[in-house]
């Protein structure tokens, strides 16, 4: 699991608590990532958990590695989620039966043009807007 914009990695560690193998933390600001090893500590899963202080952007510019699922929650009304969106379709981010899950403000969803990821779902809570995205499926004959 690849958690983007960890915040305190509350995705991720519940991903973590739930059966994943392993989750990689993403995070720039230096509050967010104290939180995240205070949570991994007490949560106890830090041994199956990376965190990496890195923007998010230079991270998805490096060797991609394949990760089942991919939670994007940017700070909202910057357009980051589509920027990040954007960079996962371009590299071998996600794996063959993966998901991305980005987390946004329903105002900010905006159809984009992508060539290896599909949109095939989206969930509206209040004022949330879980956009699911998958590889993109090629017909067969």
């Amino acid at each position: 699991m690849l958690d983007l914009f960890a915040g305190a990695g509350s995705v991720g560690i519940e991903a973590l608590s739930r059966g994943a193998r392993a989750a990689t933390f993403v995070e720039v600001n230096r509050a967010a990532l104290n939180a995240i090893h205070a949570n991994l500590h007490a949560t106890h899963l830090a041994e199956r958990a990376r965190v990496v202080r890195r923007d998010v952007f230079k991270f998805l510019r490096a060797q991609p590695e394949p990760y089942d699922v991919i939670y994007v929650a940017p700070p909202q009304y910057k357009g980051l989620w589509a920027e990040t969106l954007q960079l996962l379709d371009q590299g071998a981010w996600l794996s063959e039966h993966g998901i991305v899950v980005v987390q946004i403000h329903p105002r900010e969803y905006k159809e984009l043009a992508l060539t290896q990821l599909e949109l095939f779902d989206q969930r509206k809570y209040g004022s949330t807007l879980l956009c699911f995205y998958r590889l993109r499926r090629v017909a067969s004959s």
